[in-house]
């Protein structure tokens, strides 16, 4: 991709035409219609003031306090923006998923919907991007929320998802980033997954670096966050530890426990044959009896769901023709010979 800010004269060029805008600013909208009006002024601004082409697409994720009606008007009167509708509400990673899937930029910014986020550090995300980056997030270091609703349950979740994932970031939940587009075109976000996206495009060879953001309290309206996310990151987390470690090679994992839960059935198997019939002991009411078949019968089943594991993971990739690696650049003009 071009260097952004190398192209900027020619984005103020009015005779420059470019069917594709270099920027896609996307932004979930969930019963925001007061802050609506603001954002989209402020992201034009920010952007405009970069002379950038850009779009705006806001996902009014099934809000029901007259942001869809607002946000159709606003759409209708301006030729930057895009409104995409969604059914009814469906969570902040489906409606992201759908801004990605209806941007058509080079590059693609996502922000909240509250004022929070700060339009304006959108130029520094692209200067960094430019550096070489892939994706650039921001770090809220000045953070405007409650300490202990907010601050210390993010500070414990930063931590956490950083030593497990090992990309190591400051500020997870910060919806301020920006992504390279062929970076999230073929990811498909479920549960939570939105904020796990640095730890997803690491999965793929991303380069990644953080900034700091500033950030605003909110102005209008209420939080839509709380500690009832608290259980659901935690799971989609681990999803995240086995996509990075075991996605195309599930067998490792479950074969792994299996063939040690059926060692051990094995082994305790043996020592009780060898009381009974060495010994002539009575092995009937021993518990170990019990966990040795136990262990077995695990094992085996363990076993069995990493083969099925591997099927699965090969029709994954090859019915969508999904690569199990990801190439950043050819250099040269030599061609391959088969």
């Amino acid at each position: 991709m071009s260097n952004l800010l190398s192209t900027r004269s020619q984005a103020s060029n009015p005779a420059f035409s470019n069917p594709t805008p270099q920027v896609s600013v996307i932004v979930p909208i969930y019963n925001e219609v007061q802050s609506l009006p603001h954002l989209i002024e402020a992201i034009a601004t920010a952007v405009t003031e970069s002379q950038i082409s850009y779009e705006i697409v806001c996902v009014d994720d099934g809000s029901s306090d007259g942001s869809t009606d607002l946000l159709k008007h606003l759409a209708q009167a301006r030729t930057d923006l895009r409104a995409v509708i969604l059914r009814r509400n469906y969570g902040q990673t489906a409606a992201m998923s759908a801004g990605f899937k209806h941007a058509t930029g080079k590059v693609l910014i996502t922000l909240d919907g509250d004022l929070q986020n700060d339009p304006a550090d959108i130029p520094h995300l692209l200067a960094r991007l430019d550096e070489g980056y892939d994706l650039v997030s921001g770090w809220r270091k000045a953070r405007q929320d409650a300490a202990l609703t907010r601050l210390l349950p993010s500070k414990i979740a930063n931590w956490l998802i950083g030593n497990v994932t090992g990309v190591k970031l400051h500020d997870y939940g910060c919806s301020l980033k920006a992504y390279r587009a062929e970076l999230v075109a073929d990811m498909n976000l479920y549960g939570e997954l939105h904020r796990f996206l640095p730890a997803l495009a690491f999965i793929e060879g991303a380069r990644i670096t953080e900034i700091p953001v500033r950030h605003h309290a909110r102005r209008f309206g209420q939080s839509k966050y709380g500690l009832g996310r608290t259980l659901r990151v935690l799971m989609d987390l681990f999803t995240i530890f086995f996509m990075k470690k075991f996605l195309t090679r599930p067998m490792h994992v479950f074969g792994t426990f299996g063939l040690a839960s059926m060692i051990g059935g094995v082994l305790l198997g043996s020592y009780l044959t060898f009381l009974k019939l060495g010994l002539g002991r009575s092995i009937g009411d021993r518990p170990l009896l019990i966990l040795a078949v136990v262990l077995f019968l695990a094992g085996i089943q363990l076993f069995s769901f990493g083969l099925l594991a591997e099927l699965l993971m090969r029709t994954y990739h090859e019915s969508q023709n999904r690569p199990i690696y990801r190439v950043r650049e050819v250099v040269g003009t030599e061609t391959e010979t088969v």
